[in-house]
């Protein structure tokens, strides 16, 4: 497949705002504590349990290096760390990392000795970590070099807060450049067949996340992304569960409103689509331009699925002082900082963006 016949998708950095142009440029990630993140966790320790379950926080490292340090200190195979998510490595966060035991004893959490790691509490636990068992992360991330009107500023954060923000899939799942987008496109094409069962996974997950962020970006040129269409699947906030709008009526336009139900759009794969009049037709007037990813990943047997095309930013305050903006607020657990920082401000950074 030459350049040309490649399927045309929009990169991360033109998908559409929904609140206008950025409102000033700054500088992110100046120093790794410009970006820190605290995950939320989805459960308390038991205090009993086969496993150990850590909270710790760690500056300037990947969560994977940090799971291969934690299990060679307690004299475990990899396989026995679990972990909810991955964590930027530019940057200063805690997270939980779970750790099976069975009846032996714990080592000395004490003599752990690694620059970036610290191990902030440690508790038994009766389950392993899995990914994704997580309510949430909380965000501050400082931009400098900043400089905007205030009253401007104020009506952007308002409109963040009232309506929160698209909820695309951010640059990191598609690699510097679109790397994995051209590596899963050759994939499909039939270009590239020896790809090893990680690699393979990341591919598919990007071409699956990049239909997603087309539909989307198509409903916010609409102005339609955070509104309930009939034949629209909602879903409910805090839950997978989705139903479909067989009616635009009062109470559902309220329940959009109050954040208590969210308009989704499709994670691609077999099966019956799950939507319904006006929406289908838009999702598949988009799919159908990429037909060799929509086979691939139904050859890769994954079903229809439905993610939120709104994630609300609960908690968001914002300090400007001299040249320095700093933002507080949370996200939903698969929410992308990265889509909350576009609404308000563009930015330069000596690093790519990881795992935000």
């Amino acid at each position: 497949m030459t350049t040309d016949e490649r399927p045309r998708w929009r990169s991360f950095a033109d998908l559409p705002r929904a609140f206008g142009e950025p409102l000033a440029r700054g500088r992110l990630r100046v120093s790794p504590d410009d970006f820190r993140v605290d995950e939320i966790p989805a459960f308390e320790p038991d205090g009993e349990g086969e496993h150990a379950v850590l909270r710790v926080r760690k500056t300037g490292a990947n969560t994977e290096w940090v799971a291969r340090r934690l299990a060679s200190h307690a004299g475990l195979p990899l396989s026995a760390v679990g972990f909810a998510g991955l964590k930027d490595r530019h940057a200063v966060t805690t997270q939980w990392f779970s750790m099976h035991f069975g009846p032996r004893a714990e080592p000395d959490w004490g003599t752990f000795d690694t620059d970036g790691i610290e191990i902030l509490e440690h508790h038994r636990h009766r389950r392993k970590i899995r990914r994704g068992a997580l309510r949430g992360n909380r965000f501050l991330i400082r931009l400098r070099e900043w400089d905007a009107p205030r009253d401007e500023l104020r009506k952007r954060v308002t409109a963040v807060r009232n309506r929160g923000v698209p909820n695309y899939f951010g640059q990191q799942r598609f690699g510097n450049g679109d790397g994995n987008l051209y590596a899963a496109d050759a994939l499909f094409s039939g270009q590239q067949r020896r790809v090893g069962r990680h690699l393979r996974g990341l591919l598919i997950s990007a071409a699956r996340s990049q239909l997603f962020n087309e539909v989307l970006a198509r409903r916010v040129e609409r102005g339609d992304w955070d509104r309930a269409l009939v034949g629209d699947r909602l879903q409910l906030d805090g839950s997978h569960s989705h139903f479909l709008a067989e009616m635009g009526d009062n109470t559902i336009r309220h329940r959009v409103s109050a954040f208590d139900v969210h308009p989704t759009g499709p994670l691609w794969g077999e099966g019956n689509e799950l939507s319904d009049g006006e929406p289908l037709a838009l999702e598949r007037a988009i799919i159908l331009r990429f037909p060799k990813w929509a086979n691939g990943l139904k050859s890769a047997r994954l079903r229809q699925e439905r993610r939120s095309m709104r994630s609300p930013v609960p908690n968001l305050v914002v300090r400007q002082q001299a040249d320095t903006l700093a933002l507080e607020f949370e996200l939903p657990a698969g929410a992308y900082a990265t889509a909350v920082l576009r609404e308000i401000v563009d930015w330069s950074q000596p690093h790519g963006d990881q795992n935000a």
